[in-house]
């Protein structure tokens, strides 16, 4: 029971900052801001995904932002530049992430190499082949894709779902299934909390971890495509620091950094949580968009911290 106090800490944290924000601000409590959490926060939200998996294993990437924007800057080009269909160009960035996440893998794995520096160094590469394909942002114009973007739920009075929000829910009820009910989740739980005893069980390891990291990529790759249909076009800067925010949002999810312990659903507060104190901001129209950073700086140092003290209780109640 334990191990959903950061979670239940995390939705608590959220229902109070958007209750006070909503007894701040008129007309924040309705549904049109509450869709517009998802809308607008689809492509962190996939991307806290891929890094739970991640982090769960004990792992850390911190590619993520360079892949979105190479895949954003990728897309972008062979549409506009190269007359590629999107239903083609998509697809084919989706695949390159996802090698390239298990690229990573493969070395972290196999060479027994920190993932701290070979996602690093990935960083480095992905952002640097974003300003291969182009140094400035592609804007993209094609029918189809302009048809994608006007693609809207309506679930409210002026209330409506983008295409990224509700991609973004179903890669949210995946990654919960696969992380909760399939052996390849069962898998990345026990690595995350001891390897060797993961292997000493007879359990696929290496697979495991190269699939993860492939995860990852993929998770990546389809945010920098969400993050295209949500601003029309391909930027090879966007993305600078989103490894950072993913994996707050992670960590404030309730997630241990350690590894083992944690839930895909409790990323989905910390996303929120995110997105709930940037339009307090935006209503409040005073203050600089900076807040946002102390605020998260003040939230992940708190669970941080909570964390800390559930690991001292756990390891004293077992002694």
């Amino acid at each position: 029971m334990r191990r959903f106090i950061p979670v239940f800490a995390t939705f608590a944290v959220l229902i109070a900052l958007f209750a006070t924000a909503s007894g701040m601000y008129e007309r924040f409590f309705t549904a049109r801001v509450i869709a517009n959490l998802f809308s607008d926060n689809a492509f962190l939200g996939i991307t806290a995904i891929g890094m739970t998996f991640v982090i769960l294993s004990g792992g850390i990437d911190l590619s993520v932002g360079a892949v979105l924007a190479f895949t954003m800057t990728f897309i972008a080009s062979m549409i506009t530049d190269h007359s590629w269909h999107p239903l083609v160009a998509i697809p084919t960035a989706l695949i390159i992430g996802t090698v390239f996440g298990g690229t990573m893998g493969f070395l972290i794995q196999r060479y027994e190499l920190p993932p701290f520096l070979v996602t690093l160094a990935g960083m480095f590469f992905a952002r640097g082949m974003a300003f291969m394909v182009s140094s400035e942002s592609i804007s993209i114009e094609h029918d189809f894709y302009t048809a994608l973007q006007d693609l809207k739920i309506v679930v409210g009075p002026k209330a409506k779902l983008k295409i990224g929000a509700v991609i973004f829910l179903a890669v949210l009820a995946l990654a919960i299934f696969v992380a909760h009910w399939t052996p390849f989740g069962r898998n990345i739980y026990a690595i995350g909390g001891n390897e060797s005893s993961a292997r000493l069980m007879g359990l696929p390891v290496a697979s495991t971890k190269m699939l993860i990291y492939a995860l990852n990529g993929f998770c990546s790759a389809l945010a920098g495509a969400v993050a295209t249909l949500y601003m029309g076009s391909g930027n090879p800067a966007m993305g600078v620091g989103l490894e950072l925010d993913a994996i707050a949002a992670v960590v404030i999810g309730g997630t241990l950094l350690t590894g083992g312990v944690g839930f895909v659903a409790g990323t989905l507060g910390g996303v929120l949580i995110f997105g709930t104190i940037q339009s307090a901001l935006i209503f409040d129209g005073r203050l600089n968009s900076w807040w946002l950073r102390i605020a998260i700086s003040v939230l992940l140092l708190i669970f941080i911290l909570l964390q800390r003290q559930l690991s001292r209780f756990t390891k004293t109640s077992r002694t």
